[in-house]
């Protein structure tokens, strides 16, 4: 389980979203939508504490894969 205080860093590739907005319907404090495409933008690459578990769900909801997580417990293994 990984540490609520450890640093949690996301990544978005809109090459590979497909607009489904789930990322920015699961953590809007975190993740938008362009408005020409319906893209994904990531407004927080290091969310805050109370948006981390937020974040993580919309990490494994994209449908695309589109969104990477990358903290140390994500490499420590």
């Amino acid at each position: 389980m990984s540490d609520p205080r450890e640093p949690l860093r996301l990544s978005a590739d809109r090459d590979l979203c497909a607009g489904a907005g789930m990322c920015a319907l699961t953590a809007p404090e975190v993740f938008d939508q362009d408005d020409e495409e319906g893209l994904v933008v990531l407004l927080h690459p290091a969310p805050a504490p109370e948006h981390r578990a937020a974040a993580r769900m919309a990490v494994g909801l994209c449908p695309a894969e589109a969104i990477a997580l990358n903290s140390r417990d994500a490499t420590d293994s």
